[in-house]
């Protein structure tokens, strides 16, 4: 009797995680799946017996890439389950991610000058050409300001956050604290997805969900680029931080 009362309950277990599945990883709109392969983990036959059972969608057995054994619970085991099958995940963007994150923090590491990190100094590298990858935090909440001096006909670019934003002075000019006109405000996300092209670059969207992105979003602020050739951005420190142009108008 227990052994039945047993089998129940593994059989509505079983069950339930097809359902879930389905819910999670089949878009109702379209009645395909929304991820390009799944891995099965567990430290017991359960995977196993979900990935053959009838309950599971055959649409998702489809997409299964691998069933691994684990040795842990929770995010433990998930870190685990990803290292096992890192070679079957080599395209998925998580291990991607990690491979390009900790090649530049190996040029870092290196002190070889190919590297360069921050808004401004990156932007500065892009107008020279230098930038062979850009990385870019997907979430990064930075505005790309174009101002104009109306006193002068000046336009100023700046890339603001949002402290930056609730700071007066950034759209007040500094000598004669002339209010500067937005004649455009854009996501620098957008620009540089707009741009990128223009600068001879890739451009790379990091997550801050594997620990070299968080490590790149906290440390670095989220922008960075791998370059073509060594570049001592201390030698531009003279440079604005702004860059201004006359108009033409």
């Amino acid at each position: 009797r227990f052994a039945r009362l047993r089998m129940e309950k593994r059989h509505n277990y079983v069950r339930k995680t097809a359902e879930l599945a389905t819910q999670f990883y089949i878009n109702p709109a379209t009645s395909q799946p929304n991820v390009s392969g799944l891995i099965l983990a567990g430290s017991a036959d359960f995977k196993t017996e979900l990935s053959q059972s009838e309950l599971f969608d055959p649409r998702l057995q489809a997409k299964i890439l691998n069933v691994v054994d684990v040795s842990y619970g929770g995010e433990n085991g998930f870190n685990q389950a990803i290292e096992l099958s890192a070679e079957i995940l080599s395209n998925v963007k998580f291990i991607q991610e990690k491979k390009l994150i900790g090649k530049y923090f190996e040029e870092i590491s290196q002190d070889t000058g190919k590297y360069v990190f921050g808004v401004d100094d990156t932007l500065k590298a892009l107008e020279m050409g230098a930038v062979e990858t850009l990385i870019v935090w997907e979430n990064l909440d930075i505005n790309r300001y174009e101002l104009k001096n109306n006193a002068t006909g000046e336009i100023v670019i700046k890339h603001l956050g949002k402290d930056q934003e609730n700071d007066q002075s950034n759209f007040h000019d500094a000598e004669t604290n002339a209010e500067l006109e937005v004649i455009e405000k854009m996501p620098l996300l957008e620009w540089f997805a707009n741009e990128y092209k223009r600068f001879g670059c890739t451009l790379e969207f990091v997550t801050n969900k594997s620990q070299e992105g968080s490590q790149f979003c906290r440390g670095f602020g989220g922008i960075g680029g791998l370059l073509r050739y060594q570049l001592d951005m201390r030698t531009f420190d003279e440079l604005s931080d702004s860059e201004v142009y006359e108009d033409s108008d």
